[in-house]
């Protein structure tokens, strides 16, 4: 329990000094959020977990594909702010978008024979 307990902490730790750092320097933290904490933190969990070395790399290799279509959020979300759109609308739409660009990658991933 106690390992449990020291992986939520570790991974919540880390979101709270990006959104922390962001209040002083955006940039640097954009960098920081910028780098895949979420996967690396996951795959050193299966690591310490004892997860076999082919798994920990197919799980790489699929997040890897589904990356690209959360790339939409990103691109999105300051247009539409910068238009002048409302946060939560902004939100609603950017995540909407990446939702639908999912649906759209996943059928086509699987006609190319990746496996998810």
């Amino acid at each position: 329990m106690l390992y449990y307990i020291l992986k939520f902490f570790v991974s919540a730790l880390v979101i709270v000094l990006i959104s922390e750092i962001a209040k002083r320097h955006s940039g640097f933290a954009a960098l920081i959020a910028s780098l895949p904490l979420t996967s690396l933190l996951a795959i050193i969990w299966m690591h310490f977990d004892g997860a076999e070395s082919t798994q920990i790399a197919e799980l790489s290799h699929q997040i890897f594909w589904l990356v690209l279509p959360s790339l939409l959020f990103f691109l999105l979300f300051p247009l539409l702010i910068k238009q002048g759109v409302s946060f939560w609308l902004s939100l609603g739409l950017s995540s909407a978008a990446t939702i639908a660009c999912y649906f759209v990658l996943l059928p086509l991933l699987r006609r190319l024979g990746v496996q998810l």
